[in-house]
């Protein structure tokens, strides 16, 4: 698979690369976490960046601009700016060593397994709806965490024990997905 940069141009792309850059103020302001007003600033520029998420993919199917750099900045960014947040929620001691390593771990796993696939197919493996979802949710768990919501209270361990069923579980699906790529790359069907 060959990269071709002037695809960053798009509106989509250019989207992602601003979420990307987000993980830098998201790291200093997590230095400050103890004051509400923080807490507010940065429940904010995650609102922001989960907008900049929805809309980098409508603006590039309404276009017509899905490209392989934009298959590569939109997943990096995510896990990019979630793992800066995970990693200072840890390091804060606002998310357990349990939870950070899973999550961490799933990304980093993931990440890797990803370049492996697409080095083996030639393809850039699309994002599914399993692995969408579990983003989501462990968006949600950050943002009730940045809020300082009760972690009590029935709504957050909700959220919390389904983040960590997705995390497992969209694991499985990309290993299935890798899987059925790789077959089909080799019967010559992809």
């Amino acid at each position: 698979m060959k990269i071709n940069y002037k695809e960053i141009k798009t509106k989509s792309n250019l989207l992602s690369l601003l979420r990307l850059f987000l993980a830098i103020p998201f790291w200093f302001l997590f230095d400050n976490f103890k004051y509400d007003a923080v807490r507010y600033i940065t429940f904010s520029l995650c609102i922001f960046g989960s907008i900049t998420d929805i809309l980098d993919g409508y603006l590039a199917r309404k276009y017509n601009q899905v490209t392989e750099m934009g298959k590569i900045i939109d997943p990096l960014a995510d896990k990019v700016a979630i793992g800066v947040i995970i990693i200072k929620l840890y390091l804060i001691g606002e998310v357990n060593s349990t939870y950070f390593l899973l999550l961490i771990g799933r990304d980093v796993i993931i990440f890797i397994g990803g370049i492996i696939v697409t080095k083996i197919v030639g393809i850039v493996l699309p994002s599914n709806i399993i692995g969408k979802i579990t983003v989501v949710n462990i968006g949600l768990v950050i943002l009730l965490i940045i809020l300082n919501v009760n972690r009590n209270i029935f709504v957050f361990k909700g959220f919390y024990y389904l983040s960590i069923f997705l995390v497992f579980l969209s694991f499985i699906v990309y290993i299935y997905r890798a899987i059925e790529f790789i077959k089909k790359k080799n019967y010559g069907t992809l």
